[in-house]
């Protein structure tokens, strides 16, 4: 690595047509690597982030915490791309960018001749990468190509919400946004390929990614399963493992997970009960799974009487994977945590300082990461029009009057 290069990015631009969580989380990894991103906003109300709580406030000033955590080391350029000029002040932009990501109502770009094709046409060398509910590439159009998507319709499409939950329960979702974080964490890995293929080629491309496409991937284990052995797994108790999930002890609840049968002997001996190591209604995951009814309350009895840290320190200790069930105040205090960075301080002029998840991995050439607070609306249009662009101070301020763009001026 270059001794002037700080981040694996640097130097690169990215423009972001981007909202709510999808688009932005890509761009806050990219921008967390390193990378220039402009983000574009609608003047007056920008990113509808921006207007959803839970508000940090302090002095009168509040701020979103979701748009916060999504939006950290970026310059947002608030631009109406409604207007002709905005337009004109769009494909400049573009033409001196190295990526563009957008997670817009699809086709809302490619109708005022800004879309893909266009831009890509214009220059070559540009990687424009979309994040829709099911997929825009030609040639691989669905009949659900045109639909709307929230993250939980990906969950529900893709068979992750039919595997979460008991067999006597409604299915249930996992985590707010996970189809939406993951596809962000999947488009940036596609950018960093197409990066990777224009160094050897000279050449740009398109970058889809699709939320159901993505959590079909995440789900490969339902793929596997029904494929190979025609089993079509439902939500509950494994049909080849046990035992896996949560338990109780005194004070709280640990994750178990016992994946062979050499885990299981190591647990059985914890437990004192060495014996159903070999027991035939146990002796493999087929077995422990069929005999749940006779296992369960062997398991949970003896759990019951351990303390949560204690049971965790005692089958850690003998080979026995697990950890405790944290809330978030757990998760803030966790000594792990704190010493990994896992928890950034990311200090914001006008609320104060408040705590985000560190993007991952870690690299030992580029360990820390810039923790620049989200911008105001518009907080960079004037810089970037003109240090970048080369428009006039007049001309800047003529469009900023005509509510072509937004400045914090």
């Amino acid at each position: 690595m270059s001794a002037s290069l700080k981040r694996p990015l640097d130097g690169i631009r990215v423009t972001g047509l981007e909202q709510y969580m999808a688009g932005p989380y890509c761009t806050m990894l990219l921008a967390d690597a390193g990378a220039e991103v402009i983000k574009i906003e609608r003047p007056g109300s920008g990113d509808p982030r921006r207007a959803m709580p839970p508000f940090a406030e302090k002095n009168g000033k509040k701020k979103a915490a979701g748009f916060m955590g999504y939006n950290r080391n970026k310059k947002s350029l608030a631009l109406n791309l409604g207007d002709p000029k905005g337009q004109d002040i769009f494909r400049l932009l573009v033409a001196k960018s190295d990526v563009v990501v957008e997670n817009l109502r699809p086709g809302s770009m490619s109708k005022m001749g800004l879309g893909q094709k266009d831009m890509r046409e214009l220059d070559p060398r540009l990687i424009w990468a979309t994040i829709s509910g099911f997929g825009r590439m030609d040639g691989y159009r669905g009949p659900y190509s045109d639909r709307p998507a929230f993250d939980i319709v990906a969950e529900s499409m893709s068979g992750i919400m039919n595997l979460v939950g008991f067999a006597d329960k409604p299915p249930s979702w996992t985590i707010y946004g996970m189809a939406d974080i993951y596809s962000g964490q999947v488009t940036a890995y596609g950018i960093m390929q197409a990066l990777f293929m224009r160094e050897r080629t000279g050449e740009g491309q398109f970058v889809d990614s699709a939320m159901f496409d993505n959590m079909l991937a995440l789900n490969e284990a339902m793929v596997a399963l029904y494929s190979v052995s025609g089993q079509n797994p439902q939500r509950g108790v494994p049909k080849n493992l046990w035992p896996r999930g949560a338990y109780q002890a005194k004070d709280g609840y640990i994750a178990l997970n016992v994946p062979d049968n050499i885990i299981w002997g190591r647990l059985c001996t914890a437990m004192g009960r060495a014996e159903l190591a070999e027991d035939e209604r146990a002796n493999s995951g087929t077995a422990r799974s069929a005999h749940v009814a006779f296992l369960q309350p062997i398991l949970e009895g003896w759990l019951i009487t351990l303390g949560r840290d204690e049971a965790v320190d005692l089958l850690n200790g003998v080979g026995v994977p697990c950890g405790p069930i944290n809330d978030a105040k757990d998760v803030f205090e966790d000594p792990h945590v704190r010493a990994r960075g896992m928890i950034m301080d990311i200090e914001d002029p006008d609320v104060g300082t408040f705590g985000f998840a560190r993007s991952v991995p870690m690299m030992s050439s580029a360990p820390d990461l810039p923790a620049e607070p989200s911008p105001n609306l518009g907080q960079h249009s004037r810089e970037i029009l003109e240090t970048l662009l080369g428009l006039s101070s007049d001309d800047v301020t003529s469009l900023a009057e005509q509510k072509i763009i937004q400045t914090t001026d």
